[in-house]
């Protein structure tokens, strides 16, 4: 299966956890959170992460303070959403509906979930509502 450009590996996922978690974080940070006493080539290897994912759009460099840092360009959720779109058109022709429900067969939704879920779909269809003049 080949990938789009905007693919995130699972290396570079971890460099985007890293910055999610940890905000804005040096090269050195990063490399140091992934490979506790790494050696220089992890150091290296964190550094073409960061190439890719600015190339990809992903992480922007901030070169203000004398140390330069990076930060995710995109956020968690974005991606999740990007990668859930992109399995719903590759596997279900678009439609979320059966990418939804076998989620929520194969890892049963806790008591919270459950509230967070019937929520949204209320607060959504409420939206609905108001953009089709109905009240």
């Amino acid at each position: 299966m080949s990938r789009s450009p905007q693919d995130v590996t699972d290396a570079e996922l971890a460099v985007l956890e890293v910055l999610w978690d940890e905000g804005p974080s040096s090269r050195r940070r990063i490399a140091d959170v992934l490979y506790p006493g790494g050696q220089p080539a992890h150091y290296t290897t964190v550094q073409k992460l960061l190439e890719r994912l600015q190339a990809k759009g992903h992480v922007v460099c901030q070169a203000e303070s004398p140390t330069r840092t990076f930060a995710a360009a995109i956020s968690r959720d974005e991606l999740i959403s990007r990668r859930l779109l992109a399995v719903a058109d590759k596997l279900a022709g678009g439609s979320l509906t059966p990418l939804l429900m076998n989620l929520v067969r194969a890892k049963p939704l806790s008591e919270r979930e459950l509230k967070e879920l019937r929520d949204l779909v209320e607060q959504l269809g409420k939206g609905r509502k108001r953009k089709g003049g109905e009240r």
